[in-house]
């Protein structure tokens, strides 16, 4: 590895939006998934739905989080429905295949989204065999990032060294605590929805345009 990232043996990614690019825009179904959701439940338009989706996202981290406080919504019949989408405007991903591979050490996916669905998602951008686990909202205990706790409770669960950890992440604020714990961070500035907010170059290593050509990049200047 480069001399600056050769203490790095851990390798942690985001999904939605990092493995991804942002212009597939995945995640607009998921955002249309939740205003529906939310419609149903609550019994409200899609504009009030709208509101109260983004309401909770800004304030609990996860429109998930804040359903479960404010309605005692069930996480797992709110996952299954919002990640039942269409990913075929992902296609698979073969230089960033070919880079996860040639990182030296461990690869992990840190997301907030479940399991099943960030399977699903690899399998897409054929990624299914690149990385050892998945650490979700589920492992999480429904706390998302950026709370601390997630992130303690996936370095004790793998045995992760923060210090010998690099995080890649679209969502500036969830890099602060990684930043804190001794980990590289890296920004991916791609335009994804609310992606600056909390922005802080205090807790920002690197900042990328898009996760495949740094990390192809990477690997050849090794």
């Amino acid at each position: 590895m480069v001399p600056h990232l050769s203490h790095i043996d851990h390798w942690i990614f985001d999904l939605d939006n990092t493995l991804y690019p942002a212009s597939a825009r995945l995640f607009d179904q998921i955002d249309v998934k939740m205003g529906d959701y939310i419609s149903g439940l609550l019994d409200v338009d899609r504009v009030e739905a709208r509101r109260i989706q983004k309401h909770f996202f800004h304030s609990h981290g996860t429109t998930l989080s804040g359903l479960m406080e404010a309605h005692d919504v069930e996480p797992g019949h709110f996952l299954d429905y919002v990640h039942d989408i269409d990913l075929e405007v992902i296609d698979e991903d073969r230089a960033l295949v070919k880079a996860i591979g040639e990182l030296p050490g461990r690869k992990f996916v840190f997301t907030n989204g479940d399991g099943p669905y960030a399977r699903r998602v690899l399998d897409r951008l054929g990624l299914g065999a690149s990385f050892e686990a998945i650490h979700d909202i589920h492992a999480c205990d429904y706390v998302p990032k950026p709370q601390r706790s997630g992130y303690d409770a996936m370095c004790h669960t793998f045995n992760i060294k923060p210090d010998r950890a690099l995080f890649v992440e679209d969502m500036a604020r969830n890099l602060r605590p990684a930043k804190a714990m001794g980990m590289v961070t890296v920004w991916v500035n791609n335009g994804s929805e609310s992606g600056s907010h909390e922005h802080d170059d205090e807790y920002i290593d690197y900042e990328i345009a898009a996760v495949t050509p740094w990390l192809s990049e990477l690997v050849e200047a090794a």
